[in-house]
């Protein structure tokens, strides 16, 4: 059988463990939250009311199509791009390729992120590698001025970060919502999460302290996996709504 991803890829690696998993959501909602177009996630009032519920639909469809063989994760691309076709139907506008681009990128970069946090720097082939799977993403969806090399994309990663975001109202608004759906406790920990992932002109918008793999979420987390009890923290701190979906994120066979 043929699939989408090499079965021995480091990109199954870091989509099947939960922890990379946790740390690229962290890192995405920051950033999400700045970006130019958000306001495309607020038209169908989807994103303000559940905001957990709607970045995991983003994390299961990476799932869907990472883990599929090939055909059935083509038919999950088409069917995003579909889903987003009926949202600018109805909003009677297009979302700009540049937004798409954008998400992509923060596919990429916090895959690469996340996994060098909490394991080992990747090689320039897995780094290329995690590129080029993402970018095949965009290329099905039919996006335009997608960069060709891995060297391309980390240029436009940094106009993309200089460029395309923003703290404005749906900024102030979404950050409101994360902490009321994950209570205080939780949206310190997302928060801390937050500064460790995020790249320097989304840690400054913010206004996120600056902090390092010797950060006390990292230590207690690798202490915790030291002595085998990773999912007992996961269960600890993972709000109940979403913890048996999350868990379950888990793949037992990719782990490091």
């Amino acid at each position: 059988m043929r699939y989408f991803i090499d079965q021995d890829s480091i990109v199954r690696k870091i989509w099947g463990q939960t922890d990379t998993i946790l740390f690229i959501f962290a890192g995405s909602s920051a950033e999400f939250a700045l970006n130019k177009a958000v306001d495309w996630l607020y038209f169908t009032g989807r994103l303000p009311a559940d905001p957990i519920g709607r970045l995991f639909s983003t994390v299961s469809y990476a799932r869907a199509i990472v883990f599929s063989e090939n055909q059935a994760a083509l038919r999950a691309i088409d069917s995003m791009a579909a889903i987003h076709a009926q949202v600018e139907a109805k909003r009677h506008a297009q979302i700009p390729d540049w937004a798409y681009r954008d998400v992509l990128s923060m596919l990429i970069d916090y895959s690469i992120r996340s996994f060098e946090l909490l394991h080992r720097k990747l090689t320039h082939e897995e780094t290329n590698e995690i590129f080029a799977v993402f970018n095949r993403v965009g290329q099905q969806m039919g996006l335009k001025d997608l960069p060709e090399t891995l060297e391309a994309w980390q240029d436009m990663r940094i106009q993309q970060l200089q460029s395309d975001l923003i703290f404005s109202k749906y900024t102030h608004d979404l950050f409101t919502q994360y902490r009321k759906h994950l209570g205080s406790f939780r949206f310190r920990l997302l928060l801390e999460a937050q500064a460790l992932m995020a790249p320097a002109p989304v840690a400054e918008l913010l206004h996120l302290r600056k902090a390092t793999r010797s950060h006390p979420l990292i230590i207690t987390y690798k202490l915790f996996r030291a002595i085998g009890l990773d999912d007992l923290l996961k269960q600890l701190i993972l709000p109940a709504r979403h913890k048996s979906q999350i868990m379950a994120l888990d793949m037992p066979a990719q782990r490091p």
